[in-house]
């Protein structure tokens, strides 16, 4: 395998080894045949894939980058999509779910701004083409996305706030994607314009989960929610979602702090330049990571116990990686997920919305 380690490390936080440990064990976990599962003879699915690629790729593992897009290439399915859940070489769940299509956009986008290969990004194009095209399909009347496709085709009633923010940004990339090797996409940019007024102005077009931290740091870290609305939106939901000195709560209810979710508001607040704030959170996570670079899904407290039981997950690491990433502006896609990064987008709302384009 070809690497080269190219993230530093965070002083005081991870040094630089540890850095390089964990992206070894993330490359690792890939199987032959290019797939990255969860954990050791688990289950994978693409937006996970994704995420775990473009770890690997700011770490410098392009081999096993390329083998994971490799993989997406040659499993995507006629539609431009991919099933949830893949088992090896099966088929775990065939339910089609927007937000797992979408992200490949991100990932290809995200391998060009690293490496500069436009020539692979040319050759993933029509992938990602596909998939986004496939996403626009299920866009509603309201902007918002229809979230998945049960396994006999019909669609779901409701869309998902953490996944159209997700497909948001997806739908972002994608469009810079297109500008990058002169191709026009403009069905692409009027879907997130849409898509974008839906998640800030419209919160009951999706279902009522705001439970979920997702819920709560997502559109800010999508680059949907901005500017002072991002810095209160944050504030807002601080209290709740953060278990001081801990990290992040999955769920808002039950004091169980996930390394992911903790990694993804190190890049929320990145976002926004509160670094302060990203670099504290993102030293919490040190009480999840194992000597073998791998991290612990999520801890409980007060007993300190893991859930799910000594669950190490390749998307946990793969999200920290790429939190480090940020906070040391290592790569040149260090600031993907930052405001003003990617191209802007209109505001374009539903036909009747009573806000008018803002």
């Amino acid at each position: 395998m070809r690497a080269t380690d190219v993230l530093g490390g965070v002083p005081g936080v991870l040094t630089e080894q540890e850095v390089a440990t964990s992206a070894r064990h993330l490359a690792g976990l890939q199987l032959g045949s290019g797939l990255i599962p969860w954990f050791p003879g688990g289950h994978a699915d693409p937006w996970n894939h994704v995420e775990c690629a473009m770890a690997l790729t700011v770490t410098g593992h392009y081999d096993a980058a390329d083998a994971a897009y490799e993989w997406l290439a040659r499993n995507q399915l006629g539609d431009g999509s991919w099933f949830n859940y893949y088992l090896g070489a099966a088929v775990k769940d065939p339910r089609l779910d927007t937000n797992v299509c979408a992200y490949v956009a991100a990932g290809v986008y995200h391998h060009l701004v690293v490496t500069g290969d436009v020539d692979a990004a040319a050759a993933r194009w029509p992938m990602v083409e596909r998939a986004m095209d496939f996403i626009v399909r299920f866009q509603r009347a309201d902007g918002a996305v229809t979230w998945s496709l049960d396994a006999s085709g019909r669609r779901e009633s409701y869309a998902l706030l953490t996944g159209s923010s997700s497909i948001y940004h997806s739908l972002r990339c994608a469009v810079a994607l297109a500008e990058r090797l002169d191709h026009h996409r403009p069905a692409w940019e009027m879907a997130a314009g849409r898509l974008g007024h839906a998640v800030v102005h419209h919160p009951e077009a999706f279902a009522p989960k705001d439970e979920f931290a997702m819920d709560w740091y997502y559109p800010v870290l999508a680059g949907a929610v901005l500017a002072d609305a991002a810095h209160e939106r944050l504030d807002a939901g601080w209290s709740r979602y953060v278990m001081d000195d801990y990290g992040v709560r999955c769920v808002s209810s039950n004091d169980w702090v996930t390394a992911a979710e903790t990694a993804e508001t190190v890049l929320a607040l990145d976002a926004l330049g509160r670094r302060d704030e990203a670099l504290g959170l993102l030293a919490q996570t040190g009480r999840h990571r194992n000597d073998d670079g791998s991290y612990f899904t999520g801890l409980v407290y007060p007993q300190r116990v893991t859930f799910p039981g000594l669950e190490t997950s390749s998307y946990t690491a793969a999200a920290i990686l790429l939190a480090v990433d940020a906070v040391t502006d290592s790569s040149a896609a260090a600031g993907l997920f930052r405001h003003g990064v990617l191209p802007d987008t209109l505001d374009w709302p539903e036909s009747g919305c009573s806000l008018g384009a803002i």
